[in-house]
This record gives structure tokens, sequence and C-alpha cells, in this order.
């Protein structure tokens, strides 16, 4: 079973029980039954969380999790020189899908989306930039509480962190999402990319740069 198939098990499972959040004594239900509450589930309320030129020529969507390390690396360094060769120059749409592979990435996901799409890319740097770190802080109570120390350093209050941290329905609804993108595109493994409606395999910087050249015929 591949990572993707294993983590679409995962986030079913988590959606399925009791979501475990802030300590031993604290958790909420997510769902008494998947398959019960499925028809409710309305993806189109998750944000497509995009940078750069809407009607740009070259669209690249990355699925990445925010507990992958490799995400990470990309992240810290092939995505900024990206971001300024090909998206600050209107040149290629960047759409960022984030995949589940466990509930830390979920948790991460509802901080990253809590002050909305203005603030989205910027946390979500702060988060790989700290991956080893509140990846690594001990269990699920230490975790979140990094990821809420994240949250506040991006200028998000207290009551609006936990007001999403404890949201079970957008919780199953960004599980579902993911289910649908991850199925529908045939992803295999983070990170994974999208150029053009093909799918292209994480790698180098200048090997993307040449692919996106190839697309902007230059």
């Amino acid at each position: 079973m591949s990572r993707i198939a294993t983590g679409i098990c995962a986030a079913v499972a988590i959606a399925a029980g009791s979501f475990w959040l802030s300590s031993p004594n604290a958790s909420f239900s997510l769902i008494g039954s998947a398959e019960a509450q499925e028809a409710e589930l309305d993806t189109s309320t998750i944000v497509e969380m995009t940078l750069g030129a809407e009607d740009a020529p070259v669209e690249i969507i990355e699925y990445a999790s925010y507990t992958c390390p490799h995400c990470a690396n990309f992240h810290k360094g092939p995505y900024k020189q990206l971001k300024k060769d090909f998206i600050d120059t209107g040149k290629v749409k960047f759409v960022y899908r984030e995949v589940y592979f466990d509930r830390y990435g979920l948790w991460a996901s509802m901080v990253a989306r809590c002050a909305g799409p203005d603030k989205f890319f910027g946390i979500s740097d702060l988060i790989y930039e700290g991956q080893s770190e509140w990846t690594r802080a001990g269990g699920p109570a230490e975790i979140v509480d990094e990821l809420r120390k994240i949250g506040r350093l991006a200028g998000i209050d207290n009551d609006q962190l936990e007001a999403c941290l404890q949201d079970g329905d957008r919780a199953r609804t960004l599980v579902a999402w993911y289910q649908e993108n991850a199925e529908r595109d045939g992803i295999q493994a983070t990170p994974s990319f999208i150029l053009n409606g093909k799918a292209v395999e994480n790698q180098s910087y200048d090997a993307f740069k040449k692919l996106i050249e190839d697309e902007l015929g230059s």
C-alpha cells in the first residue's frame, strides 16, 4: 500500500472516531459513522490556496504534508526560487493542496488555514521551518501546543486558534477534500506536483525550471 493510500485510511480513521486534541481529558467526536455523514460534507467550502496570477500560463499544483520531511526541504529551498522566478513574475499560478498522513498534519493544516488565505502561505512557511521541532515535541499535547505557538507567532489570538482546532466539521470536510483530490489526481507520494495537468515527480529546481520554461515556450 502506498503512503498516500495509507494516509487516506488513517485520515478516514481519524474522521470516524474520537479526535484527541489538547489533553488526555479533552477530546471531541468528529463523526459517529463516516458513511452516514459523507453526504453532509460539502468540500466546495474548502478554499483553494493559491499564489500568483490567476491567468498565468503555467499552473503548478503541489500535494504536500506538513509532516513530510521532503516537503519541508522543498519549501525551504526550491519553492523559494520558484516563487521568485515564476510565481511573483506572473508566469506560474501555484496551488497548494494538503495531504493528511496523520492527525498532526491535519492539525497543522487547521492552524495554517485559521487566519484565511492572506496568511496561509506565511504560516505554512513557519510550520515547515519548525517541522523538526514541533513534530518531535513529544506526545499529541506537546505537538499541538507547539502548533499553537506557531499560530500565535503569526498573529492569531488564542480564542481564534482554539475555535479552529476544535472545529470538527471543518476537520471532517478537510479529510474528505483531501481524499477527493488525491484519488482524482492519482497522488502516490509527497511532495507530488501537477504541472499544467501532467504529473511531475519531486526534483531539483533546475529540472523544475526546465519543465516550466518548456511550457512557456522559452
